[in-house]
């Protein structure tokens, strides 16, 4: 009975203090009993008798103990030992494991699985060791290896002019806000499905009612897609999506660069002498379009103004300043946000803004855009076009028709 009670009032103290004081408590029932207390005080607490005895000596030599202990609960060196102190091959085999090329057979179901800090625990379990998930995660922390996600770095072929046109595109932007002409970065932002589908990102909401949307992202032949086309003026910090409904062609580009102009360009650059626009190699504005010209030299005569293009090297599409300085801060905005309808769609895009100023302008365009249209040669040869000597093929300027 004696047993029971001291057990029950061991277990409702063992939460209250560390290892050593556990360790000294247990130490004194046992001498409390006398003869056969390391026993009972054992079987009370649960504690072993060697650790009962090391407490005993503790309370019988406290002056000495503490000078050993020097502030610690645990004697150095004392406790089991760690299974990789006792194994000498388990990091070894470990790293063979999650090297990026698995060592050993090409055939091994391991190489085609989740590496998961478990699953490897596992693995090296059946190669005879003794191991345990949370030993294995240590094991990885500490020789450098970390949870990661895949990365978008590999662009492909590399041009091998590629730098220099970098070099060429920052040299003629400089020129161009040094003189007070608009220098604009263009792109087609990704193409949104219209309706209560799914919309990466978290947005906060009371705790339990999310926002339900389809399961299933079928477009809804109602509502469509929407085609954000937008405009990015370098030195203004301030842009212009025009959301399309139809097809992303090289007249629906031109187009929204026309609305920039009547509605932002022309107010901020009333005395521009020229216009410089930079962009990707393909899509809509591809540096090979033909059709993308002839739009070109439209707006070049109507505006008055020589247009100059240049192009980046293929490959290198996130470069565009469009990308990084307003499209990706209006996926911020409108992030777990179903975009249930085009309107939506241009009320989101106009309301993003930053802490650096970014102001961007959003308007619906409703015209209709048929694709495959195509230039003829002789229409083609018509074009007052004049094609740099670096790349003329990246770099030309459009210039009015008398």
């Amino acid at each position: 009975m004696m047993v029971d009670e001291l057990e029950r009032c061991f277990s409702l103290m063992t939460d209250l203090l560390d290892e050593r004081q556990r360790r000294c408590l247990a130490a004194a029932m046992a001498l409390a009993f006398g003869e056969g207390g390391i026993s009972m005080a054992s079987r009370a607490t649960g504690m072993a008798r060697q650790t009962i005895r090391l407490g005993i000596v503790e309370l019988q030599a406290p002056k000495r103990a503490a000078a050993a202990l020097s502030g610690r609960v645990r004697r150095p060196g004392g406790g089991r030992k760690r299974a990789v102190d006792m194994d000498a091959t388990l990091q070894r085999d470990l790293d063979g494991l999650v090297e990026p090329t698995t060592r050993g057979d090409p055939e091994s179901l391991l190489r085609w699985t989740c590496k998961s800090v478990r699953q490897l625990s596992q693995e090296l379990n059946r190669d005879g060791h003794r191991t345990s998930h949370r030993m294995v995660a240590e094991l990885l922390h500490a020789a450098g290896f970390s949870l990661q996600a895949n990365r978008k770095t590999l662009e492909g072929a590399s041009h091998p002019d590629r730098n220099a046109q970098f070099e060429y595109i920052d040299r003629k932007a400089r020129q161009y806000v040094r003189s007070a002409d608009p220098v604009i970065s263009v792109d087609t932002k990704k193409k949104e499905l219209v309706g209560t589908f799914r919309n990466g990102g978290r947005e906060w909401r009371p705790k339990g009612e999310p926002v339900e949307v389809r399961v299933h992202d079928f477009r809804d032949p109602a509502l469509g897609r929407a085609i954000p086309y937008g405009v990015y003026d370098l030195a203004n910090n301030s842009g212009w999506v025009s959301v399309g409904c139809d097809h992303d062609t090289a007249s629906f580009a031109v187009e929204t660069i026309r609305r920039w102009w009547y509605t932002m360009g022309r107010p901020l650059y009333p005395n521009a002498r020229r216009l410089l626009i930079t962009a990707d190699g393909g899509g809509s504005n591809g540096a090979r379009l033909r059709l993308w010209k002839v739009e070109l030299q439209n707006l070049a005569s109507e505006i008055g103004l020589p247009i100059a293009a240049c192009h980046f090297p293929p490959g290198t599409s996130k470069w565009n300043k469009i990308e990084h300085k307003m499209f990706s801060f209006i996926t911020m905005n409108w992030r777990a946000r179903p975009l249930t309808s085009h309107q939506v769609i241009v009320n989101a895009i106009a309301a993003t803004t930053t802490r650096a100023g970014l102001a961007i302008r959003a308007a619906l365009d409703t015209n209709r855009y048929p694709a495959g249209i195509k230039v003829s040669r002789k229409q083609f040869a018509g074009l007052n076009l004049k094609r740099s000597r670096f790349h003329g093929d990246w770099n030309y300027t459009i210039l009015p028709r008398a």
